[in-house]
């Protein structure tokens, strides 16, 4: 065979394996060796394409080798892709490329893929201590990354970090929301846009404005300051309808000082407790904001003049209305949800919430007098008896039979238990209310009615009336007994406001009174016809 025979046998095959192996790169590049190529495309003489200068021209029979220079039939010489370059010759390993139109990265086939050093299920930020190696070791030799490289190392380390973060996402406990919780969120929105939406007081902390409650006499309730008290007649039309809470309406409590009676005070989830003009007008005379969270209890002082509050951000605060400034502070150790004050010594009150221990403080101290612990989670409702030497306790204690600890009848001054074994059903109270006559008192039941107890012990429940129709339902649903005793009012679930006869434990009076729970009822101390309602919509009622 001549020279110009197997010249061209070996372009044949060097062509045909760089149409299905060999891939180049761009010029100036570097190979996965860290070698130089050269793919500018010109053409060399064929005694220089390698570095040995010689062309090797194997024997009949035997396949030429892939490297030397080539040339077609028609004269044109073909580019030749030169891997490396030595001094010594080049590498009878190293194998001949053909150019492409786009520049491709070939990654060794027996080294492990640098992307599996990023992929491992570790957050982005972190690094583990063989790819910071081979890191150092890629700067050390000056490896330029290729577009692809890049990209699939950015899309490697996005994936990681939406992967972590949804990881973090699932490792985190949401807690549960309940249904009462959402409807009042909603319920702010919503009063927070409507217009009839009364002017907030000022910020936690800030002391009021002074309130003026001098000698000024309602001219509905001076015709009856001085005449005895008559039988108290059924409501039927709404007076005023009071707006301006942007929460649940806690309780609500006509001012004790007959002739300072038009003053209605209420307490509210939104962080406030306002006075209202209930009688007269049915505005809103002045809103404290002295707590940084929900007010579940606040009290008038016997004199008239000053409040007493508590919150669940474990604050104590008595304000007087005049002044405006704040004559006690304290500070419990558990979440108020009622506050009495002492019938005789009005300097001390108890205090009572989402602890086992119930609190008697003296305001003139600032300090904590005693203290009545029991076997309990929650003071729900706090009523003194017999001229305060006792008083009685509703808690949440309750079992699967029976309902010990539920009532829990107390000795104010030894905090000794007198008797623990009053109520046996299986269902809690939410409220005491005592009778202003009969040695009796109400207990609102979660089992959807009243009971009735007797005062003395060994407080008797009877077994004759019970006051039964309206809904419970957990709410902290309170309940009253006219200033007659003729009387009975509570509210309802459903937002019905109810009335029974006390002789009979017949119902007299239904009323529909809001869209929502109805968890606030009070009589007027002097007018016989008027009632105050509030609900967990955030709203009160009037009525006459």
């Amino acid at each position: 065979m001549t020279a110009r025979t197997l010249s061209l046998m070996a372009s044949l095959v060097a062509y045909d394996d760089s149409d299905s192996e060999a891939e180049t790169e761009p010029a100036g590049s570097f190979n996965a060796t860290g070698q130089m190529k050269d793919t500018s495309g010109v053409a060399r003489p064929p005694e220089k394409d390698f570095a040995s200068g010689a062309l090797d021209v194997p024997k009949a029979g035997v396949q030429p080798t892939k490297h030397g220079s080539c040339e077609d039939p028609g004269g044109h010489r073909l580019p030749l892709a030169q891997l490396g370059r030595s001094d010594r010759g080049s590498c009878p390993s190293q194998r001949l490329q053909w150019p492409g139109k786009e520049p491709q990265v070939t990654f060794p086939v027996k080294e492990p893929s640098r992307s599996s050093l990023w992929t491992s299920h570790v957050p982005a930020s972190h690094i583990p201590l063989a790819a910071t190696r081979f890191k150092q070791v890629k700067l050390s030799r000056n490896f330029p990354k290729s577009s692809f490289y890049a990209q699939s190392e950015s899309e490697t380390v996005g994936k990681n970090d939406s992967s972590f973060q949804k990881k973090k996402c699932e490792d985190c406990v949401v807690p549960y929301t309940p249904k009462r919780l959402r409807q009042l969120q909603a319920l702010s929105t919503e009063t927070g846009n409507s217009k009839e939406m009364e002017p907030q007081g000022p910020p936690a902390g800030r002391a009021p404005a002074p309130l003026y409650v001098g000698p000024r006499v309602s001219e509905f309730i001076q015709p009856y300051l001085n005449s005895h008290y008559k039988e108290t007649t059924v409501p039927r039309k709404v007076l005023f309808h009071l707006r301006g809470h942007r929460g649940p309406v806690n309780t609500i409590q006509w001012c004790p000082v007959l002739s300072k009676s038009h003053m209605l005070l209420s307490t509210s989830m939104d962080k406030t407790f306002k006075v209202w003009n209930a009688v007269d007008s049915g505005h809103c005379l002045q809103t404290y904001s002295l707590h940084t969270e929900a007010v579940r209890a606040a009290r008038w002082a016997p004199c008239g003049r000053r409040i007493l509050s508590g919150g669940f951000d474990f604050a104590l605060h008595l304000t007087d209305l005049e002044t405006g400034t704040q004559l006690f502070s304290g500070r419990s150790d558990f979440r108020i949800t009622t506050l009495k004050f002492h019938p005789k010594d009005h300097n001390i009150f108890l205090c009572g919430g989402f602890s086992s221990e119930m609190k008697a403080w003296d305001i003139r101290t600032g300090k904590v007098m005693r203290s009545y612990k029991a076997t309990i989670q929650q003071t729900l409702d706090i009523l003194f008896l017999r001229e305060g030497s006792e008083f009685l306790s509703s808690t949440d204690a309750s079992t699967r039979d029976s309902a010990d600890r539920t009532i829990i009848a107390w000795d104010f001054r030894t905090s000794a238990k007198i008797s623990n074994q009053i109520f046996h059903e299986r269902f809690t109270c939410p409220s005491l209310a005592l009778h202003p006559r009969e040695p009796v008192f109400l207990a609102q039941t979660n089992g959807n009615y009243l009971a009735l107890f007797s005062t003395v012990w060994p407080y008797r429940m009877s077994r004759r009336r019970r006051y039964e129709g309206h809904k419970v339902e957990g709410y902290s649903v309170g309940c009253e007994c006219s200033p007659g005793g003729d009387l009975l009012v509570t509210g309802s679930a459903d937002g019905r406001v109810l009335m029974y006869s006390f002789r009979t434990a017949s119902r007299a009076c239904t009323l529909q009174g809001h869209t929502q729970a109805c968890v606030g009822t009070t009589y007027h101390p002097v007018l016989p016809s008027v009632l105050a309602t509030c609900s967990w919509g955030g709203d009160m009622k009037i009525w006459h």
